[in-house]
């Protein structure tokens, strides 16, 4: 659990230094690390529907949409989807594509009274390599981190 704790104030110092509203920032391979050694940590995966189905999803993650496909309209009840899935004292990591919907998501919680939340970075697909293409310079996929697709 110590080198979970160094992982979370490594995620928060993070956090401080870029000024982010909520506790703090993980790279993909902490917010793993954190997954597997924190008793009750949670990862939410906010794609939507369309991006899990075909994109891949990641094993044991609670999936809830913040913008639904087609048209990326907010989902309105989020919070409150949430809050029926996750418990407001747990560690919850948020991912997305490559990592402005999670920011999103952890902002929104934090609203809601979730003291722990954290922003998982470069998200599932990370960002485009020199070719225009996800999947190849960072994010979960990436960086090798446990996975499925449909």
């Amino acid at each position: 659990m110590s080198d979970v704790n160094e992982i979370l104030k490594a995620a928060q110092a993070r956090a401080r230094e870029r000024g982010l509203p909520y506790e703090g920032a993980l790279l993909p391979a902490e917010a793993h690390a954190v997954l597997q050694h924190h008793a009750g940590a949670k990862l939410v995966d906010v794609r939507s529907r369309a991006e899990l189905d075909f994109v891949g999803r990641v094993p044991g993650s609670v999936e809830i949409e913040w913008k639904t496909y087609p048209g990326m309209m907010p989902n309105a009840k989020f919070v409150d989807q949430l809050k029926a899935q996750v418990p407001a004292d747990a560690v919850v990591m948020f991912l997305c594509r490559s990592g402005g919907r999670s920011h999103e998501t952890a902002v929104a919680a934090t609203q809601a009274g979730y003291r722990d939340a954290y922003n998982v970075l470069e998200g599932f697909e990370g960002d485009r390599d020199a070719s225009g293409r996800r999947n190849t310079v960072s994010g979960w996929r990436a960086r090798g981190l446990p996975w499925s697709q449909s």
